[in-house]
């Protein structure tokens, strides 16, 4: 198997799969990885009678929200670098959020930050029993914001309004009575179910799924225009280079509790 942290392939059926490949990273997305999953799209946008994507994560999780040592390094950078990976962050998730066709994601082991949000952007999400879940990033002094409208999509203001401010892990059960999640299954089930509900899928017109997702998404929070794509983006960049984001930081990676910690 290729060690590029982004596969992808397209059957006979028209089905694309996009496996998230850095499992020796429980899947943290860094800038390699982000721009994978851009380099995805556009294959799988060149391919004739693409009727649905599925995105999978390559080993124990499917996807453990940002890679430490990337975020640091970012945070290190200047103002435009900073903003150019927030930039990068957020248009891999709105155009997953805005794909023509169908976008299953199939969730193992941890889904953290912005895998939330990468799921929240996919029409249909199957989860395994022993999946966990976490709208993290205020633990460590970041924030959600370029994902917090894909959330709310999911599962409601009123619900990210308590898991994005605890940071709270929650469970798979928890995630499908949320809406976070449409179904769990056991551990050796994944598979089959994304085949069940690729079955379903296929035997409807694809110009009809197209519209009718299009609709959806018009009365959406995801569905944002450009000058609030860029005020997210920038409040994401900058609230990574602040002084809380580097104390959150730092005691994530020495494995100690934050100085606004009471245990701190």
């Amino acid at each position: 198997m290729s060690d590029a942290p982004v596969l992808w392939s397209c059957d006979a059926r028209g089905v694309g799969t996009v496996t998230i490949n850095r499992p020796d990273r429980n899947n943290a997305y860094n800038g390699a990885l982000l721009q994978g999953l851009h380099d995805a799209m556009d294959a799988l946008g060149q391919e004739a009678g693409l009727r649905a994507v599925v995105i999978k994560g390559n080993g124990r999780h499917f996807q453990a929200g940002a890679d430490l040592l990337w975020l640091n390094e970012t945070r290190d950078g200047s103002p435009k670098h900073n903003f150019d990976a927030s930039n990068t962050t957020t248009m891999a998730v709105d155009r997953l959020n805005h794909l023509g066709v169908v976008t299953i994601a199939l969730v193992q082991g941890f889904c953290v930050g912005g895998g939330t949000g990468l799921i929240s952007a996919c029409d249909v999400v199957v989860a395994t029993e022993d999946a966990k879940f976490a709208i993290s990033e205020a633990r460590w002094g970041v924030t959600a914001a370029v994902i917090v409208p894909h959330l709310v999509d999911a599962i409601g203001a009123r619900q990210v309004r308590r898991y994005a401010l605890t940071c709270e892990r929650f469970d798979a059960e928890t995630a499908m009575r949320l809406g976070l999640v449409h179904e769990v299954v056991p551990n050796d089930q994944l598979d089959a179910k994304g085949e069940e509900i690729l079955a379903a899928l296929l035997e409807c017109a694809p110009d009809a799924i197209a519209k009718t997702k299009a609709l959806a998404l018009q009365y959406s929070n995801g569905d944002m225009t450009h000058e609030e794509l860029k005020r997210l983006i920038q409040e994401h960049s900058d609230k990574r280079q602040s002084d809380e984001a580097g104390e959150g930081l730092k005691s994530f990676a020495e494995k100690r509790a934050a100085s606004w910690s009471p245990n701190g």
